[in-house]
């Protein structure tokens, strides 16, 4: 009989697929893992488990998803993997359903054992067949607190709470996630320190709909308070606020943001659309005009507020018309950064069973159309910030071009600022001034 292998000669590959807080659980996995003395390999396909932390949102996450998986399964066979484990948002959505797709998971792991990972590890290594485990609790909210940061150490993401109560037809989350949970004010703030003790600088606060936090506890302005309670933490420079619903964006956040020495003067919100019946259709609880007005009051009140927002092409039943309202309106907003996503029909949406479903070469034809009007507005505003001093956050260092953000660039999603010049160390916020651009990204040099 062979002799068990002991979790110090076991090496564990980790992929992590998906949104901030798909990275966010792949940094408290990570953490259980080195906790367990696995040893965390940097290349999964030479480990002997590989761990995939999965994205299920939309049909293109899925693929992508399922190639990895595949791509895994396929070390396995030839055996350089021994073990093919399946974690996040596709596993808690497919669960053993994901058997049908591919053959060989060794294990599928729902969002509720995230913080069992090494012991499911370990039993995984001893299994002969695929063990599911799917026990996440309707009440359960995440302790995102010892990380194993993936991102670099002087910014990180700040999760604030758990699941949706949106009903949005077009999408699979609160099916996922779950209702929406706040994380109790003091486990924020304790997460908060630890990351900046850590070395952070700058917290993206992140949640399905950020300007939610508190309603779920019947908290009044609960992420402006929030807020000002996090302003608080020593070491913390930067504070960007990330998925918020517009029809949450309060007079009481925005005049806290305004005041604010360390919330960036940036605001993502996604609308989706701004045809009143396309909203309505999509569930969505916001209007054409009270978008518009809050578009304005946010610029009124914040004179230098960088606006960032996601919509969908191609929603069902969307007309010429509705999607040239749609173009028009991009137009006037004149957003400084926008994301666009082609519709997909997902399973067990209401949007998925509706008629007048939009071909797909019309879709792919309305965004491409789109990206190229936001192109144009995204070159004219870096054009207009020319000769602007701005402050950056340096990211990265090397003996060419260094590169860095400022306030109006958020890690990862945003452009970048390329620093010439630059003797400072990542994590280090530093003058500059504009001194060009290059398509999306600007050209600063330190002052």
């Amino acid at each position: 009989m062979a002799k068990k292998q002991r979790k110090k000669d076991v090496t564990v590959g980790f992929v992590a697929l998906g949104c901030p807080k798909n990275i966010v659980d792949s940094e408290r996995m990570l953490a259980e893992i080195a906790q367990g003395r696995f040893l965390i390999m940097a290349e999964h396909r030479e480990a002997d488990v590989v761990v995939i932390n999965t994205c299920g949102f939309i049909a293109p996450a899925k693929e992508e998803a399922f190639e990895v998986i595949r791509e895994a399964l396929k070390c396995k066979s030839k055996g350089a993997v021994k073990k093919v484990i399946v974690t996040g948002c596709l596993a808690e959505r497919m669960g053993k359903e994901m058997l049908k797709e591919v053959e060989g998971i060794d294990a599928i792991v729902g969002l509720g054992s995230r913080d069992r990972i090494a012991n499911i590890i370990d039993e995984t290594i001893g299994a002969r067949e695929t063990i599911i485990y799917l026990d996440r609790q309707p009440d359960f909210i995440s302790d995102d607190r010892e990380r194993l940061s993936v991102t670099p150490r002087h910014w990180s993401y700040l999760r604030i709470s758990e699941g949706c109560d949106h009903k949005c037809s077009f999408c699979t989350i609160p099916a996922i996630k779950g209702r929406f949970r706040s994380k109790s004010e003091e486990l924020v703030l304790s997460e908060a320190a630890e990351l900046v003790s850590a070395g952070a600088v700058e917290l993206n606060v992140i949640a399905q709909d950020t300007a939610y936090y508190g309603k779920d506890r019947q908290i009044k302005d609960g992420l402006a308070g929030l807020l000002k309670e996090l302003e608080r933490t020593e070491g913390l420079e930067w504070i960007r606020l990330l998925y918020l619903y517009p029809i949450g964006i309060t007079e009481s956040l925005i005049r806290t943001i305004a005041e604010s020495e360390k919330i960036n003067h940036y605001v993502d919100m996604p609308i989706q659309h701004i045809n009143d019946k396309i909203l309505k259709e999509m569930r969505r609880p916001d209007t054409k005009e009270q978008i518009c007005e809050l578009i304005e009051k946010l610029r009124s009140v914040i004179g230098d507020i960088v606006l960032r927002t996601t919509v969908i092409v191609g929603f069902p039943g969307e007309t010429d018309e509705q999607f040239e309202e749609l173009l028009e309106f991009v137009k006037w907003a004149r957003f400084d950064a926008l994301g666009a996503f082609i519709y997909y029909p997902e399973e067990g949406t209401e949007a998925a069973k509706m008629v007048n479903q939009v071909p797909e070469q019309v879709k792919q034809e309305r965004f491409d159309l789109l990206m190229r009007i936001q192109q144009e507005i995204a070159f004219e505003k870096n054009e207009g910030k020319n000769g602007a001093e701005l402050t950056c956050l340096v990211d990265s260092v090397s003996k060419g071009n260094s590169r860095g953000r400022y306030y109006g660039q958020a890690p990862e999603i945003d452009s970048v600022c390329i620093i010439k010049n630059c003797s400072a160390k990542p994590g280090e916020l530093i003058k500059t001034k504009v001194v060009g651009t290059k398509d999306y990204d600007l050209v600063v040099e330190q002052i």
